[in-house]
């Protein structure tokens, strides 16, 4: 398959069973459920799936970047050039990727998490940067 749409594949699904784990965790909360709850188990933590007690905030903030981000994606018209197109949905991908490794070192307590999230956001940073002289010289 091309590489770009089996991308954009990649990303509808993680955005899709996001979506569902999140309507399912809400359902199974709501007053009068008879569904079990999904708080704690399944699929993990974060960016509204199984979602326990605890704070939120954070995971809601990178549900946000993720949805933005893939919302861009989808909104991107491809050019017909694989590079280019590659180069600028790689960005967008890179970018939403910062701000989620940003979050957790904000939100997060992982200590791991956290080291981890730094050398994220050096690494495509670096490659955002390559990204962006690959573009620029070929405008």
């Amino acid at each position: 398959p091309h590489p770009i749409l089996a991308l954009a594949a990649v990303a509808a699904l993680a955005l899709s069973l996001s979506t569902t784990a999140q309507a399912q965790s809400q359902a199974a909360s709501a007053p009068g459920s008879k569904m079990p709850s999904t708080s704690g188990a399944g699929m993990g933590t974060g960016m509204g799936m199984g979602m326990g007690k605890g704070d939120t905030h954070g995971a809601d903030q990178m549900h946000k970047a993720m949805t933005s981000g893939m919302d861009s994606m989808k909104m991107m018209k491809t050019t017909g050039d694989t590079d280019r197109d590659f180069a600028m949905l790689m960005k967008m991908h890179h970018e939403q990727a910062v701000d989620m490794a940003k979050t957790e070192i904000a939100h997060g307590k992982s200590a791991e998490l956290k080291a981890m999230s730094r050398k994220i956001i050096a690494a495509q940073q670096k490659e955002i940067a390559q990204l962006d002289k690959w573009l620029a010289a070929r405008k």
